[in-house]
C-alpha cells in the first residue's frame, strides 16, 4: 500500500506521520486501521485506509473516514476518565473505600480497597475463581456481583497486577453507584456527547453498521538485515502457557473468549475491553484532557491531570509477568509501553490499539486497527507512528 492508498490529511511538517502510517500496511501487516493526532487544539493527522474487516482482502469494503473498531483495552483509559470526572465534581473520592459505594464489595478482606487501588491495578481481583460465560459478562449483573465476592489473589494495595477483564466490573460498578448511571450511560452523556465523538462503550444498533470485523493476523517477519526480533523471556510465555496462572485466568475472566464482533458484543459496556472508536474520537478525547480542542472545552483540571499521571504502580505486574508503571487508570511511559515522553499517560489495546496524551505538548493521539497482532502493550506499528510523532515535534 502506497501513499496514494492513504486517505486523509495532515498538516504542513506533520508528512512523516503519513509515510510511516502507508510503511505499516507496506512493511507491518496493517489490513485496515486509522491514525489521528491533535496537537495545540487542532487536528495535524487524521488518515486512514485499508479494508474495514481484517478478513476482507483486497476486494473487501474500504475503511472509511468514519468506519469504528473494537479498541480492546484502550477502553481502559476513556472508562478511567469517567471515574476522574467524579471525582473532579466531588462525587467520588479516589482515597475512599470502594465499599463506601459499593458495600457488598468488602467480603473476604477487601474492605480496605481504595477507589485509587481499583484504577491501579492494586485491588487484587484480577481473576475469578469461576469465569463469567459471555452471556453473564454482559448481563450486568454477574460480573459485578462475582468481583464483590471474589477472594483477593494479593493483598490489595501491596503489589500491583493488571485486571485484564474484572477492570469493566470494577469500574463500571463504581460509576453505577454514585452516579446512577451505566459507565456507557455516563460516557455518552459527559464525554462523547459534548465532544461529537464517536466513542462508545455499549454501541447503538444503529451504528452497528459502521463497525469493522476484528481478528488476529499475523506479525510479518522484518527484512533480512542482521537486526534480531526480541523474544519474549521464559517467564512471560510460561505465564501465558500455564492455565492455572494468574496471567491466563485473568485474561480468562470471560471463558469461552467472546465473539468480539457480535452485535450482542458491541452492545455490551465493557469497560476493560469493549469500547468501539474511531482514531480520530480517541485523538479528540485525549487531546481534551489536557487541554481546549476546537469546538469542544476541556474536560479534566490541571490538579486531576497530575494526579492521574503521577505514579501509584510500579515494578512487577503479578499478572502481565514483566515490569508496569500505572496511574489512575492509565499506563504511563516505560520500556514496557513506551509512550511520547515522560509526562504522557494512555492505554494501549491488546493486539495493535493505543490512545494517550501528552501535557507537555497538548497532544492527543489515537491509532485503531482490525488486525490483531501478538503483543499486548507495545505493538509495532503504534510504535512507528510514536516514533513519527516525535520526529515531527524536534
Amino acid at each position: 500500500m502506497g501513499i496514494g492508498d492513504v486517505h486523509g490529511t495532515v498538516a504542513d511538517g506533520w508528512e512523516p506521520v503519513r509515510d510511516v502510517f502507508a510503511q505499516n500496511f507496506a512493511r507491518r501487516g496493517d489490513q485496515g486501521a486509522a491514525v489521528a493526532v491533535h496537537h495545540d487544539g487542532r487536528v495535524v493527522a487524521d488518515l486512514w485506509g485499508g479494508t474495514r474487516d481484517f478478513d476482507g482482502g483486497p476486494a473487501g469494503k474500504p475503511w472509511e473516514r468514519d468506519t469504528a473498531q473494537t479498541v480492546r483495552s484502550a477502553t481502559k483509559g476513556i472508562a478511567a476518565a469517567c471515574v476522574l470526572l467524579l471525582h473532579q465534581r466531588g462525587q467520588l473520592d479516589l482515597d475512599a473505600p470502594v465499599a463506601a459505594y459499593w458495600p457488598e464489595f468488602k467480603a473476604h478482606g477487601k474492605d480496605r480497597v481504595r477507589v485509587g487501588d481499583v484504577l491501579a491495578h492494586r485491588a487484587g481481583v484480577p481473576a475469578l475463581d469461576v469465569p463469567l460465560t459471555p452471556a453473564q459478562a454482559l448481563d450486568g449483573v454477574s460480573g459485578p456481583r462475582a468481583v464483590a465476592a471474589q477472594a483477593p489473589q494479593f493483598p490489595p494495595g501491596e503489589a500491583h497486577g493488571y485486571h485484564a477483564q474484572t477492570y469493566s466490573w470494577l469500574l463500571g460498578e463504581l460509576v453505577l453507584r454514585v452516579s446512577g448511571r451505566t459507565l456507557g450511560r455516563f460516557l455518552a452523556d459527559e464525554i462523547a456527547g459534548p465532544l461529537g465523538l464517536d466513542l462508545w462503550t455499549g454501541l447503538p444498533p444503529g451504528e452497528q453498521h459502521r463497525v469493522g470485523r476484528i481478528g488476529e493476523t499475523a506479525q510479518p517477519e522484518p527484512a533480512s538485515s542482521g537486526i534480531m526480533r526480541a523474544r519474549p523471556k521464559q517467564s512471560v510465555h510460561d505465564a501465558y502457557a500455564d492455565p492455572g496462572s494468574l496471567t491466563r485466568r485473568a485474561f480468562g475472566a470471560i471463558t469461552p473468549l467472546p465473539d468480539e464482533n457480535s452485535p450482542a458484543y458491541r452492545a455490551g459496556e465493557l469497560a476493560a475491553s469493549g469500547g468501539i472508536a474511531t482514531a480520530r474520537a480517541l485523538a479528540r478525547c485525549y487531546a481534551a484532557f489536557v487541554g481546549d480542542v476546537e469546538g469542544g472545552r476541556r474536560l479534566l483540571e490541571p490538579g486531576t491531570v497530575e494526579a492521574a499521571r503521577a505514579v501509584r504502580s510500579d515494578g512487577p505486574d503479578r499478572v502481565l509477568v514483566v515490569s508496569t508503571r500505572f496511574g489512575l487508570g492509565y499506563m504511563l511511559h516505560s520500556g514496557a509501553s513506551p509512550l511520547l515522553g515522560p509526562g504522557s499517560f494512555g492505554h494501549p489495546g491488546r493486539g495493535g490499539s493505543l490512545a494517550f496524551a501528552d501535557p507537555e505538548h497538548a497532544l492527543g493521539f489515537g491509532y485503531v486497527t482490525n488486525g490483531m497482532q501478538k503483543n499486548v502493550t507495545a505493538d509495532p506499528r503504534a510504535q512507528a507512528l510514536v516514533r513519527a510523532v516525535r520526529d515531527c515535534l524536534t
